[in-house]
């Protein structure tokens, strides 16, 4: 008799339910945090609710409301959401929608840090160190001990309103250079203190906020993470400390989940998205001199990158190897074969943007079996549609 010492592989369906945290999604598919440019005063309209609703009755197992600042100062465009009394109401009247159609809502929480809009926001933007921005021409301060301390305290207070306003989950944002994420790269941070220099340090205010808000809500909302693989400059964080991060966050037990993510907003936004760089449009929907300078040096700071189906799976697989904790794969993921893809190599869940734009209903079509090839030609167009409400240019009303 032959004795099979290997267990057999388990396939695992993405279309199927699954734990997240204290929470059971009816599938592993997940709307990723896409801005949405639909609140223009700062209040929950019914075009956010639309946007939102339309892939949660396509079929997704969670619908992410980005990007809900933390504090004012911490915004990236005028009119975004913060966690204020006034906006409460509305998030009600958002998650109770999403509900209604059978899918979970998280809300993306954060500051935006040296990426925040200093000109609009009234206030300057914060960095680990002094910096210039170049595309915005203005100075970013070097954030105190009491800014760090306070930015804390608003992360849990805002996952506190999240519990309030009916959400099952929030995702705190440790990418793309945002506050937390500039603290962990070693390009923007030249902190002295214990906030800098030593990854370890680098890494304590991820680690702080993560076990701040934990301690804050316990297991009433899942609790996820969005967390730089790649700065994709040089100098920058690298996949070989993120995993070190990764680690430390799943040794810390302060989170059910960590999405995974490239790019810096700050240096290097194209880095994320991979596809053309729509300069043209970009520049179009610019004022002056923004328009001119796009046209003249936009090429050097929206740079191409070639797209392929799950194109962070690469970094992704490193994180995978380290840690058993669930992880989101984010990136070029369009299809069924992706999703499959996803699975196969051990990660719980996928993160979808761009070709739920093009196609609300994707989960709907794949699970009966009759959708074609993806209709997303990743031409990111969609990216210069933020002004007036993100959208893709392509799909017909």
């Amino acid at each position: 008799m032959t004795i099979d010492l290997d267990p057999p592989t388990v396939k695992v369906d993405p279309l199927g339910p699954a734990k997240l945290g204290p929470i059971t999604l009816r599938n592993r598919v997940i709307k990723a945090a896409t801005y949405e440019g639909l609140t223009p005063k700062g209040l929950v309209t019914d075009e956010l609710i639309e946007f939102h609703r339309q892939p949660a009755a396509g079929g997704v197992g969670m619908t992410t409301v980005a990007y809900c600042a933390v504090a004012a100062d911490g915004r990236t465009a005028p009119g975004q959401i913060t966690w204020r009394d006034d906006a409460m109401p509305g998030l009600r009247k958002l998650t109770d929608a999403i509900h209604a159609e059978g899918a979970a809502v998280s809300a993306q929480i954060g500051h935006a840090g040296p990426v925040a809009g200093a000109k609009y926001n009234g206030a300057p933007a914060l960095a680990p160190s002094t910096q210039f921005r170049l595309t915005t021409q203005t100075l970013a301060r070097a954030a105190t001990v009491a800014d760090i301390e306070r930015i804390t305290a608003q992360h849990v207070d805002a996952s506190k309103r999240a519990i309030e306003a009916g959400f099952d989950a929030i995702e705190l944002h440790f990418g793309h250079n945002y506050f937390i994420s500039s603290f962990l790269s070693p390009r923007t941070n030249r902190r002295k203190d214990r906030y800098g220099g030593s990854l370890e340090n680098r890494a304590r205010l991820a680690r702080e906020t993560a076990r701040a808000v934990r301690d804050a809500v316990g297991d009433r909302i899942a609790i996820l993470a969005k967390l730089n693989m790649d700065d994709g400059v040089a100098g920058g964080f690298w996949v070989d400390e993120a995993i070190q991060v990764a680690q430390w966050l799943e040794q810390d037990g302060s989170l059910d989940a960590l999405e995974l993510t490239a790019g810096s907003s700050l240096l290097n936004p194209m880095y994320l998205f991979k596809g053309d760089a729509p300069l043209r449009e970009f520049a179009a929907a610019m004022p002056q001199p923004t328009k001119l300078g796009i046209q003249l040096v936009g090429k050097h700071f929206l740079r191409e990158y070639p797209y392929r189906d799950a194109y962070l799976l690469d970094d992704a697989r490193q994180i995978r190897a380290a840690v058993t904790m669930p992880l989101v794969l984010l990136g070029g993921i369009t299809g069924k074969a992706s999703m499959d893809l996803a699975m196969e190599e051990g990660f719980q869940f996928v993160a979808i943007a761009r070709a739920l734009l093009r196609e609300p209903d994707l989960v709907n079509r794949i699970t009966a079996e009759t959708h074609r090839p993806g209709l997303c030609n990743h031409c990111n167009k969609c990216m210069t549609a933020i002004y007036g409400g993100t959208h893709c240019v392509l799909r017909k009303p």
